[in-house]
């Protein structure tokens, strides 16, 4: 027989029910919009755009004045000077003019047909302003009585100059010139390299680190508590602070981890860790190529996020029954063969999500490279890049670009990480 569907219906209070929970969800939605959506649009457009810092502001022509050879008796002859220029470096400026109030009593000689005097008000029609172009306006001017009587000087009214100019962010010219010039970039792939590696490593670092905190503090011992917030002291501490002590710690001269080294002789001479891009050294007969710097920035991504990996590993092993590892020390367990196989399935699925969390924070991570190095000595991320072309360099498209590439990555990166995820 085949089975009946019966499908419930939902009666009028249930459907104002509906209907209020939608109407609350509203101002939800409306937030997200607002503050995820809209600046990530903002940021996609912005990338086919050739926009430069100088671009936000709307397009306007700058006008200087001067009098020169001011009268002093009926009938001198005196010069009125206007200089006009358009600062933008991009943007036309179209139908331009001019209107300035010239004193009572200067009579302007031979008036240009591009300007008409109403009252002592001077108009000109000066046309179209090219990015960067400068134009000038000179008028002889002949002293009557009345200026003597006034004794008003030019320069005591404020010129008005009009134009129509677009703005280069709103308008349809869209174009992959700044997707072409990442692209096209001799050091992209490298800083590709870099930031996955960067990444990478780091998130393994911490979870690591996580695994190993999360261990110790699942034994029982006399102050373990105050080990717990000892362990938390990394993820806690200002940004600010901990930099500035690696910097100390690396130092070349009066640095501690310098001063261990070559103490046991590992190092010849003190080394600046933070700003050595490469060393070279010797093991089992091989040589190696260490890159140092990015390896610091690697241990100290680790080491500065590891409680994040340690507070919820910690938590999955406090949830399982203790009957478990006790049963596996009566069967003669050693304490790798308890992590391989019950540890370690338990929290496989937390690591995963703190890999996938880990990972997008760390390829987005901004404050700790530039802190310690600036990006320089091989550490300059997508995320240092897109700060260097879009604020250092003032380049807002190419800079939205290296932005839209970074989201890009982290899509692709989150749906293979996920793929690969244990289903629970």
């Amino acid at each position: 027989m085949g089975s009946k569907i019966f499908k419930k219906r939902m009666g009028p209070i249930e459907k104002q029910g509906v209907v209020q929970a939608y109407t609350m969800l509203v101002p939800t939605v409306a937030i997200v919009m607002a503050i995820v959506l809209f600046p990530l649009l903002a940021n996609f457009w912005i990338s086919f755009k050739d926009v430069t810092v100088s671009d936000l502001r709307t397009a306007e022509i700058k006008v200087s004045e001067k009098f020169q050879k001011k009268p002093k008796e009926k009938g001198d002859i005196s010069k009125i000077e206007y200089r006009f220029n358009n600062f933008s470096k991009s943007s036309n400026i179209k139908e331009v003019s001019f209107k300035d109030k010239i004193p009572i009593g200067l009579i302007i000689k031979d008036l240009p047909s591009n300007c008409n005097l109403s009252e002592n008000i001077i108009g000109c029609e000066l046309g179209n302003f090219q990015p960067k172009e400068k134009k000038k306006l000179k008028f002889e001017t002949i002293a009557e009585d009345k200026y003597f009587l006034n004794n008003e000087n030019p320069k005591d009214s404020s010129p008005i100059v009009e134009g129509k100019s677009e703005n280069r962010l709103l308008n349809l010219d869209l174009k992959i010139k700044n997707f072409e010039e990442i692209f096209t970039s001799p050091n992209f792939w490298k800083t590709i390299r870099i930031s996955f590696a960067y990444s990478l490593f780091s998130a393994i670092g911490s979870l690591t680190l996580g695994i190993l905190a999360a261990q110790l503090l699942m034994t029982t011992f006399i102050g373990r508590g105050i080990i717990r917030g000892v362990f938390l002291f990394p993820y806690i501490a200002p940004i600010i602070a901990v930099t500035i002590t690696w910097k100390i710690l690396t130092d070349p001269f009066f640095g501690t981890i310098n001063g261990i080294l070559t103490e046991l002789e590992i190092l010849n001479e003190p080394i600046s860790f933070l700003q050595v891009r490469e060393m070279t050294f010797s093991f089992v007969g091989l040589d190696f190529t260490l890159p140092v710097a990015l390896c610091f920035v690697i241990l100290f991504e680790s080491w500065r996020y590891f409680p994040l990996a340690m507070i919820f590993i910690l938590a999955r092993l406090q949830s399982v029954p203790k009957e478990l590892f006790e049963a596996a020390e009566i069967d003669g367990a050693t304490p790798f063969q308890k992590f391989r196989s019950i540890t370690w399935p338990l929290i496989l699925g937390v690591l995963f999500v703190l890999f996938l969390l880990r990972f997008i924070w760390t390829f987005n991570k901004f404050d700790d490279i530039f802190l310690l190095t600036g990006g320089a000595a091989g550490t300059k991320t997508l995320t240092v890049d897109v700060y260097e072309t879009g604020f250092n360099i003032g380049n807002l498209g190419t800079g939205a670009a290296n932005a839209v590439l970074v989201f890009l990555i982290l899509v692709f990166a989150a749906i293979f990480i996920i793929r690969f995820s244990p289903k629970e």
